[in-house]
């Protein structure tokens, strides 16, 4: 069973984001290898954010990696559904298919290239499965952007693209998947100034992309291997950039696929634990009692089975913190 669409772990962690105190001003250049994580029974899921050293890259709050795995005699994905409030989920696929089920009615099957973007806003549940008949193989990831207090009590929304801008030079071709980059603008609605985009390179390839020196960023590797502004990176492992870049340096003798995140740094601090993004313990634990008491706040998701059970909190109080540790 494969199970990396939500964080399904039983025993989360309290993860403090946010705020602008430790997101480096000037460029860096910071290798954080992805934190093996069991997910449901038997399945590991790379996770780049948050970790040991950072936690977030402008907006983006969330980042696991899976894959590829061959799936050809398992079913696949197999996710519940699970509440979210305070975020937007990115789902992107390099191979596969996942069927996207929500609280709205929204029923939609992800191919390779296409954009599922989910903004739960005050709050809304979702359920993601490989069809019955899949491909054999399954590679990904799995992102959250935290929404900022204008946009976080707003209404759930369900965003389906079938078609992103793409734009290429010398042996270099990107699909702007949130946010603009290359002159390119994603059709995704953003609500904080972001930026991702999924960068392959050919055998060969040595090419600059311009960048926006006010953002931070980071690159994310998902198969190959590249040379990033002069630092080697291997799949599984995430390069933090800082700001003050105005573009980026990839090489690459043998091909490789990677994905570039960035933003704005996000000033406000939050509160992340399990599928919640919020502001204060009250928040999370008044979330999770409605969750359980199965309010309409986060509605249904028809023919999905049965719903995830909310973990047990964890002791203390939970406190906003910074994008660092």
């Amino acid at each position: 069973m494969l199970a990396s669409m939500s964080n399904l772990d039983r025993t989360p962690t309290l993860t403090r984001c946010g705020g602008l105190a430790d997101v480096a001003p000037q460029p860096v250049a910071e290798v954080f290898t992805g934190r093996e994580v069991l997910l449901g029974e038997a399945t590991n899921v790379r996770r780049l954010l948050p970790n040991l050293g950072r936690r977030m890259v402008g907006p983006w709050c969330f980042t696991d990696h899976y894959g590829p795995d061959d799936i050809a005699d398992a079913a696949g994905m197999q996710v519940p559904p699970h509440p979210h409030i305070g975020l937007q989920t990115v789902s992107w696929l390099l191979e596969g298919e996942v069927r996207h089920r929500d609280s709205l009615g929204s029923d939609q099957v992800l191919t390779p290239g296409t954009l599922g973007l989910m903004t739960s806003g005050h709050g809304i549940s979702h359920a993601e499965h490989s069809p019955v008949a899949h491909p054999r193989l399954l590679h990904g990831v799995q992102l959250w952007v935290a929404l900022p207090d204008g946009a976080r009590s707003t209404s759930p929304s369900w965003e389906f693209h079938g078609s992103l801008p793409a734009f290429s030079d010398a042996r270099m071709a990107a699909t702007v998947i949130m946010g603009e980059l290359g002159g390119e603008r994603s059709p995704g609605t953003a609500h904080s100034p972001i930026v991702g985009a999924d960068v392959t390179l050919e055998a060969g390839a040595d090419v600059s992309i311009p960048i926006e020196r006010e953002f931070e960023h980071g690159v994310l590797m998902m198969s190959g291997t590249a040379n990033v502004v002069g630092t080697e990176l291997n799949v599984g492992s995430m390069l933090y950039l800082g700001c003050g870049r105005r573009q980026l340096r990839f090489r690459c003798a043998s091909g490789a696929r990677l994905l570039l995140l960035g933003g704005e740094p996000f000033g406000e601090q939050i509160v992340m634990w399990w599928n919640f993004v919020a502001r204060s313990d009250e928040e999370i634990a008044e979330a999770r009692e409605q969750w359980i008491a199965r309010s309409a706040r986060f509605g249904d998701v028809h023919g999905a089975g049965q719903r995830l059970e909310a973990p047990p909190m964890p002791p203390g109080r939970l406190i906003p913190g910074g994008p660092a540790r």
